[in-house]
């Protein structure tokens, strides 16, 4: 008997989550279920991370987590309870499958087949921020090679353990040269281990275009996490609906699964809520137990609830549907057809005991990693950046101002008048081609940025890794 613990969320995550359990245990689930609290409750009793020590260790003791949608709270002070799993419990992949099920549920894309994995723990969801200057904020967006690896890799198995023939990497490295094109350099270096798995690279912006468009010609799509977060929920909305889509998120210990939607607020109490991606969820977290029997025992009877024509309200139509229902009516429509198979809808069949080999991550050698100077940031609301470059000079040594940008742009030298500036701005100093930089160096820059007034609000030092810059020109340069 495998001990799951659970949590009923917010909104219309009780009547989702009593929906979902009723079928599983009417399929005789072999789970020994244990009830925590989370949520909009729990962040307004003044614990602002929205979990407590219990919770916690009842996720970290049973390993496996089936999670209704939660509320966070607007304001100030409340960090999102979904990414601090994550990221807490290694949860790393977040697999969203999204088909289509052409003709009773509508949708533009009758053959559509795809599977997102999303990286889950780092890019801009690391959600370090700080406002620097009176017009400037930013956002760190940081990518690693471990989270670039294990996602990848990942999505490379997954393929391989489900009979998929291709695995497409969605980037933005025509901007982001170096985190993006890291997770791009990665994709490439894994996917030659996997020669009997076509590989492609896509610019996100035009790849999120062709999936919206003819989601037919992809299968497995990887991505970093903001663009998975984003891409996910098109290709669950377009293949009919949002509320139909479950996900999974996994690490090397403990596994999450939940529906991809929202607590959705407006329509709480009022048994109208659809529970497919709450159980979709489910099911694939029987997967994960090794309960491939049951999984597709209630896979099928949904299937068949499906086909019949009954629908909850954010499917229903009316030349498609046979019988609009509530949260609970569907539960015991599914209830009632467990042992039965789909005729039209493709039959799921599971492969038992399925697992995926996910080697430990190995760090690569160490490269050899020379200083080349220092980006000073300055807040500065002068106009005349001329004026700032004769105050930067002043703070030369052996590293010498060679460029200022303003929202990454060269403003300096060789600036346009046209370019609009804000009262953020990146002064780099440099050494010399060949040289390397002393951070002594700095320091003496530093200490005179100090004595002449310069408001440096950051620093950030310039590298070369075995002769290759670890750093972006500025745009112009």
């Amino acid at each position: 008997m495998q001990k799951v613990t659970y949590a009923k969320g917010d909104g219309i995550g009780p009547e989702i989550m009593d929906a979902t359990i009723k079928i599983l245990d009417a399929a005789n689930v072999r789970v020994d279920w244990e009830e925590i609290k989370i949520g909009e409750k729990v962040y307004l009793s003044g614990n602002t991370s929205g979990i407590d020590k219990v919770a916690w260790d009842s996720i970290r003791k049973n390993k496996i987590f089936l999670k209704a949608p939660i509320t966070t709270p607007q304001g100030g002070g409340y960090k999102s309870l979904n990414v601090t799993m994550r990221k807490t419990l290694g949860l790393y992949a977040n697999v969203r499958p999204c088909n289509s099920f052409h003709p009773f549920i509508k949708t533009k894309h009758p053959n559509m087949d795809v599977v997102i994995i999303r990286e889950n723990e780092e890019d801009l969801y690391a959600g370090i921020e700080h406002q620097q200057t009176n017009e400037v904020v930013q956002c760190l967006k940081l990518i690693t090679r471990p989270g670039c690896e294990k996602i990848i890799r990942y999505a490379f198995e997954y393929a391989k353990l489900y009979n998929r023939k291709k695995v497409s990497c969605f980037t933005k490295d025509n901007i982001m040269k170096q985190t993006d094109g890291l997770f791009h350099q990665v994709f490439k270096e894994i996917s030659q281990e996997y020669p009997e798995i076509e590989s492609e690279n896509w610019i996100i912006d035009i790849g999120a275009a062709r999936l919206a468009d003819t989601p037919e010609i992809f299968d497995v799509v990887v991505m970093p996490n903001l663009y998975g977060d984003i891409v996910s929920d098109i290709t669950a909305q377009i293949s009919g609906s949002v509320g139909l889509a479950g996900s999974s998120n996994i690490g090397s210990s403990c596994a999450m699964f939940e529906a991809i939607h929202g607590s959705a607020p407006d329509i709480a109490g009022k048994n109208i809520a659809n529970p497919s991606g709450l159980l979709r969820g489910a099911v694939m977290m029987l997967n994960h137990i090794g309960q491939q029997d049951v999984a597709e025992k209630i896979i099928n009877a949904w299937a068949c609830a499906i086909e019949d024509g009954i629908h909850t309200a954010d499917i229903y139509k009316e030349d498609i549907s046979r019988e609009k229902v509530g949260t609970d009516a569907f539960a015991d429509a599914v209830i009632k057809r467990l042992g039965l198979r789909p005729k039209y809808i493709k039959p799921e069949s599971f492969t038992k005991d399925i697992k995926l080999n996910l080697p430990s991550y190995t760090r690569k050698p160490k490269a050899n990693k020379v200083l080349k100077g220092v980006d000073v940031f300055v807040d500065w609301d002068g106009e005349k950046v001329d004026e700032l470059a004769k105050k930067l000079k002043s703070m030369e040594s052996d590293i010498k101002l060679s460029m200022i940008t303003n929202r990454g742009i060269k403003v300096w030298p060789e600036g346009f008048e046209e370019t609009f500036c804000t009262d953020h701005w990146r002064c780099r100093f440099e050494v010399e081609n060949g040289h390397s930089a002393k951070k002594e160096s700095i320091l003496n820059t530093l200490s005179k940025a100090l004595d002449g007034g310069v408001d440096v609000i950051k620093t950030e030092n310039l590298y070369e890794f075995d002769g290759v810059r670890g750093y972006s020109l500025g745009q112009g340069q």
